[in-house]
């Protein structure tokens, strides 16, 4: 039977304080149920609580748990990131540390795993500890990205595991800063396998996701898997002409009828659409244009300030591709 000679566990933490223990306990009394060699690697994304302390109040009680914290809060895809750089196991499983993502999953993902899988899917049966609200707004998002990215994001989440070969392809093999886990581990193919899960009630705490963030984060999606709003540019210009050409027959038909033509109410008509179409274009275009400005910048996704028990080539900058170089043409 295939088993991994390690697995790790990556969970992205922003001020869990109050619960980053409990979630500890609860996943190490799973993986110690497994009996196979595991570790934890948490990835405090800037908290301004304690959530680090409390990390390394762990990682003093058991040494397979270990921490990282980023500089500042980058958000939730450079801490995944940068989970998956510092895991070193065979397979990697990420979730949420307000175990809203089930640790009891994790035979049933091993089990996958161990038949051939290279991505398995965790995928929501359920939301009934969700409020109508937040149902309703991730619906839209998944449908969404999966529309115009052509991914297939239903009822998705990032509680997955993933097999070393995908982990080293996403982790380093992809250099784009402006990341979508999901979608990633969707776009790189493999073999995939899914498993339904009931969302738990969060241990302690509120959800961290609000509605602006959630738009923030389709736009990544959308942006980075697909070029289909810039075709909307395109198909809000054949409208425009469309309109434009109805209302020039109609002036000319009243012109040659000796009908008077009232020109105002038209023209501010005409001006509003070309107007409000030539905004909506320049925006979405916009919106690619900044995605490209961030990109060539070669930023790092985040910045380590604190390891406890990882060494410095955990640090996600110092894996990035190198800046390309422009040789100077010869006098």
């Amino acid at each position: 039977m295939k088993t991994p000679r390690l697995l790790s566990i990556v969970m992205p933490a922003h001020n869990e304080a109050m619960g980053i223990g409990h979630s500890v306990d609860a996943v190490r009394a799973q993986l110690e149920a497994l009996g196979i060699p595991w570790e934890i690697i948490i990835v405090d994304d800037g908290s301004a609580d304690e959530t680090f302390r409390r990390i390394g109040e762990a990682a003093a009680e058991d040494a397979r748990i270990k921490g990282l914290r980023l500089s500042r809060n980058f958000g939730k895809e450079s801490a995944l990131l940068a989970g998956l750089r510092a895991a070193g196991g065979d397979a990697v499983i990420t979730l949420d540390a307000d175990l809203q993502h089930p640790p009891a999953l994790f035979p049933r993902l091993l089990d996958a795993w161990r038949a051939g899988a290279k991505v398995v899917d965790a995928i929501k049966r359920g939301r009934e500890t969700d409020t109508p609200m937040a149902r309703l707004r991730a619906r839209l998002f998944n449908a969404l990205v999966s529309r115009l990215g052509g991914i297939n994001l239903r009822e998705a989440s990032d509680y997955k595991l993933l097999d070393r070969e995908v982990v080293d392809i996403i982790a380093t093999e992809i250099p784009e800063r402006h990341r979508f886990y999901r979608g990633l581990c969707d776009w790189v193919g493999f073999e995939h396998d899914t498993i339904e899960f009931d969302v738990e009630n969060r241990a302690v705490g509120e959800g961290k996701w609000t509605l602006l963030g959630l738009v923030e984060l389709a736009m990544t999606a959308t942006i980075s898997f697909t070029s289909a709003p810039l075709r909307l540019v395109t198909i809000l210009g054949a409208f425009t002409l469309i309109f434009g050409l109805l209302v020039a027959t109609e002036a000319l038909l009243g012109w040659f009828s000796g009908r008077a033509v009232s020109g105002f109410t038209t023209t501010i008509i005409t001006l509003l659409i070309l107007a409000s179409t030539i905004m909506i274009s320049l925006g979405i275009i916009g919106e690619y244009v900044a995605k490209i400005y961030d990109e060539i910048k070669l930023r790092p996704p985040y910045l380590v300030a604190g390891r406890i028990g990882l060494p410095s080539e955990a640090q996600g900058h110092a894996e990035l591709p190198p800046a390309p170089r422009h040789e100077q043409p010869r006098q």
